[in-house]
């Protein structure tokens, strides 16, 4: 190898070095202490743990709050990215596509640049203050915004997050609502990159606004879509701050919105299971890797070129 060449190479490494240096003590590092943890019966405070092998994986299978969990992901898994993405779809094409033509090109509706920071709005906020906002909201009595609007119209009050039927889906609502600005706005980034003749010649051949929509916009969108699934599916395997501060005991009723990470804190930190919780993080990871590769290879398909 010639010096040019090692001096090439030295200079990309020495980049190289304290970030990999970084990423391997705060990222890769826990990880492998954490699959460490699963194997031993630790409960936070002993000085040697004690290790058990798989036993804390075979609990998992028998843990029946473990599969409600489970269970609640699955739910949110379908629910929320495909929810989110049609929204989102929806809405920036109406802020990018939807006023239809104007003299030699294609506009958004009245007013979209201020639509598109209404819908963000909600991305900028904490999840903390989402919580908080959305338990105002959602209050079991007339001080609610959602309860005291009923009880005006002379309907018995709701319990949006006391109700196990409820409960899930009243969260998936706030998730779906914090989340679609931000998919709108990245939507509207992939339809700004695709070339205005493309609509301009098929609204010239008379293709009104549900043929652009899915003849167009979306084939084109579609790499952007697998982005925004992936996403939008590792946020389903998370939710723990806004599950923990909007529901009712933290994963509550009776479990009804409970999620593995809850599951996780509550595990580690109110029973001392350090082990245990670490055995379900482990499962979580793989869950969460099994389901971004599949839908990678899924969806994956020849790039098409603009």
């Amino acid at each position: 190898m010639s010096t040019e060449r090692l001096r090439k190479y030295g200079f990309v490494a020495g980049f190289l070095v304290v970030p990999l240096t970084l990423y391997l003590v705060f990222v890769i590092s826990p990880y492998i202490q954490a699959f460490q943890l699963a194997l031993t019966s630790w409960n936070g405070y002993q000085r040697n743990p004690t290790y058990v092998g798989l036993a804390n994986f075979g609990k998992l299978f028998d843990d029946e709050v473990f599969w409600q969990a489970i269970r609640n992901h699955a739910v949110i898994l379908l629910v929320l990215p495909l929810l989110t993405i049609a929204f989102a779809l929806f809405f920036a094409f109406l802020l990018n596509l939807g006023g239809g033509s104007r003299g030699a090109g294609m506009r958004g509706v009245w007013g979209s640049t201020f639509y598109k920071v209404v819908f963000f709005a909600p991305q900028v906020l904490a999840v903390a203050v989402v919580g908080v906002l959305w338990k105002a909201i959602f209050r079991p009595d007339e001080s609610g915004v959602v309860n005291g609007a009923l009880i005006k119209m002379g309907l018995d009050p709701v319990g949006w997050l006391t109700e196990p039927s409820l409960a899930l889906w009243s969260l998936l609502a706030v998730m779906i609502w914090q989340a679609v600005g931000f998919y709108v706005v990245l939507f509207s980034a992939g339809m700004a990159a695709i070339p205005r003749d493309y609509f301009e010649a098929a609204a010239l051949d008379g293709a009104g606004r549900f043929r652009l929509f899915f003849s167009i916009t979306l084939p084109l969108l579609r790499d952007t879509i697998q982005v925004g699934w992936v996403y939008l599916g590792i946020a389903a395997f998370d939710c723990f701050a806004l599950i923990q501060v909007l529901s009712v005991d933290a994963g509550g009723p009776d479990g009804a919105t409970t999620v593995l990470p809850v599951e996780i804190y509550k595990t580690a930190f109110s029973y001392n299971k350090v082990g245990y919780a670490s055995a379900m993080g482990v499962a979580l990871f793989f869950l969460t890797i099994t389901f971004a590769v599949l839908t990678l290879r899924v969806s994956r398909r020849e790039k098409i070129e603009l």
